[in-house]
This record gives structure tokens, C-alpha cells and sequence, in this order.
């Protein structure tokens, strides 16, 4: 044994005291990380709104524009 540093002997292997307390940390942070991350949440994209146009020619102005906006993003 060294001076200073406590050893415990776990499953037949000598471990000092100060790695057991990193894993114990390390373990509880992670754990607590875990409990409240929560599941993963996917944005479903959002339904397009009703075209009120006066014309068909007018929908499908508003229809490539509105593809032509969707590809820049």
C-alpha cells in the first residue's frame, strides 16, 4: 500500500479509492443526464395551409413559388 491513497480489493483486484469515487461520480452524472434528456423528439413538418386563390393559374403561381422557397432551405 502506498501512503496516503486507500485500496479496496474488488473482484479479486486491488482499485485506490479515488478511481472508485471518479466511477461513482461518472456513473450518477450520467445517469442523471440520462434521467432527463427524455426521448427524442422529431419536428414533423407542419401541414400547408388551404390556397384561397381566385384562379388555377393564381394556385399554381403560389405552388412553385412555395417549392421554389422550400429547395433555397
Amino acid at each position: 500500500m502506498a501512503g496516503g491513497v486507500a485500496y479496496y480489493n474488488i473482484a479479486g483486484k486491488q482499485v485506490a479509492g479515488h478511481y472508485l469515487a471518479i466511477g461513482w461520480l461518472a456513473t450518477m452524472f450520467g445517469g442523471i443526464y440520462y434521467a432527463t434528456s427524455g426521448p427524442k423528439k422529431t419536428i414533423a413538418p407542419a401541414a400547408a395551409p388551404p390556397l384561397n386563390a381566385s384562379s388555377s393559374d393564381e394556385a399554381d403561381f403560389i405552388k412553385k413559388f412555395m417549392e421554389e422557397q422550400d429547395k433555397k432551405h
